[in-house]
């Protein structure tokens, strides 16, 4: 039943991204890191110069953006067609004369090129953009000034003449600079806050490509066959590259035609509080920080040596754990990205949990670090241990909740998602009836 007392429908709301777009982008990473490692064969057998091993380096990591992306973006367009959804805000029919629309656009345009120079002294000013890992993320959106200034005049005037209401935030923006005409306050904080967090998080995931794409591709496998806990440290090191490749595409296409654009970002303090702390350079729980839970806890793969059919159960639920949240980030498609309202995914690991990357995250740690088995023998540094990877646990479950305000704010869809998974969820309804039950019997005492 539902809060009002009207039955709930059984079947879960439909995702707004069907699972096969993911995948498809998947499919493409997998082949060109094939291709990538077989390279040096694959030059032999056409003939081209030899000598060169292993494509590992950071050009490769990028074309791999490219391997994901392009077929993500062939499969929406050329199969789901969602460029003719009514959520683009566009339609096609439309086709307004230039003389109409090319002073809205030069509005958008001063409102775009104004933003994009906000996020050129925001790096500039922020010091850890010029440190590692952030030099190559520097480097790349260096190399797309241009490309991207010279590609935002037909892009920008060739969609105003197609958008259902070419006043959009970006438009409030520039009229708010150029002040010709009346402009909106919250529309401009919206076009602010979805730029920041893809100036924010698109630089930071640029920057954590290279590293792990090259332990990918340079990868020993052989040695790996007749050692299964060293095959699942891979594994999990490639299910981890799925995750930063797909999740980069996400904040680099956020484009109507493609229905990914972002609808809005978290308008909710605590929620960006909750996101930021979990990143550099406010990052609260990395080695050294605040809530470094890992003092004398050097991990499963420690106290598991020695008991070979142990380190390998483990070592296959650590891989299970990452395989869901690595689904997790897929799943999105070309969506995926922080604080940010751009559909509602019900789909893939979303039909259990309104969290699956949240919580297979948090139990990795859990199991992979094992914080309260410390090399010190303290009982008082194991206890601190598990309360500080406790407060972080804490930290992403506010985080899940400040996410879940922004969302049952902006789309009815969502709020019957959510209801539908507090009753139907595979682990939600669990949790939910755990809490309630337990809230009964304190009630009681």
């Amino acid at each position: 039943m539902s809060a009002g007392g009207e039955t709930m429908a059984a079947e879960r709301p439909p995702s707004d991204v069907s699972s096969a777009v993911g995948f498809v982008g998947l499919a493409g990473l997998l082949a060109w890191i094939v291709i990538a490692r077989q390279y040096p064969a694959i030059a032999d057998l056409l003939g081209l110069p030899a000598g060169r091993g292993v494509l590992s380096g950071s050009r490769a990591a990028l074309a791999g953006l490219l391997a994901s992306a392009v077929p993500m973006v062939l499969w929406s367009v050329l199969v789901e067609k969602v460029h003719l959804r009514a959520s683009t805000g566009l339609d096609w029919r439309l086709k307004r004369p230039w003389d109409e629309t090319i002073d809205w656009s030069i509005t958008k345009l001063a409102g775009l090129w104004a933003t994009w120079a906000l996020l050129c002294a925001f790096y500039w000013l922020g010091a850890w953009y010029w440190q590692p890992p952030y030099g190559f993320a520097m480097q790349v959106l260096g190399w797309l000034v241009v490309p991207l200034f010279a590609g935002s005049i037909p892009y920008v005037i060739w969609l105003d003449r197609h958008l259902v209401n070419p006043r959009d935030a970006c438009w409030h923006f520039g009229a708010m600079l150029v002040g010709r005409e009346a402009w909106e306050s919250d529309a401009v904080k919206r076009h602010l806050r979805a730029w920041f967090i893809k100036g924010f998080f698109g630089a930071f995931m640029i920057a954590i490509l290279p590293d792990g794409f090259r332990y990918v591709v340079e990868a020993d496998l052989s040695s790996m066959l007749d050692r299964p806990v060293r095959l699942a440290l891979f594994l999990i090191s490639l299910l981890f590259v799925f995750d930063v490749q797909i999740g980069t595409v996400g904040y680099l296409l956020t484009m109507k035609p493609l229905d990914a654009h972002i609808r809005s970002g978290n308008p909710f303090l605590a929620g960006w509080i909750a996101a930021l702390v979990c990143y550099p350079p406010l990052m609260l729980m990395d080695t050294g920080d605040v809530l470094d839970y890992r003092s004398n806890a050097p991990g499963w793969l420690h106290w598991f040596a020695g008991h070979d059919a142990l380190a390998l159960v483990w070592a296959v639920w650590l891989v299970f754990l990452t395989a869901i949240y690595a689904w997790a980030t897929v799943i999105f498609g070309l969506r995926f990205s922080n604080l940010t309202y751009r559909g509602v995914i019900t789909n893939g690991p979303f039909r259990w949990t309104r969290h699956p990357a949240y919580l297979s995250k948090n139990l990795f740690w859990w199991c992979a670090v094992l914080p309260f088995l410390v090399t010190s023998g303290s009982v008082v540094e194991g206890l601190r241990n598990a309360l500080l990877l406790g407060a972080v646990s804490a930290i992403y479950y506010w985080r899940a909740r400040t996410e879940e305000a922004h969302l049952l704010l902006e789309d009815a869809k969502y709020r019957e998602f959510y209801a539908w998974m507090g009753e139907y969820g595979l682990v939600t309804s669990r949790l939910r009836r755990l809490g309630q039950s337990l809230a009964r019997r304190g009630g009681a005492s």
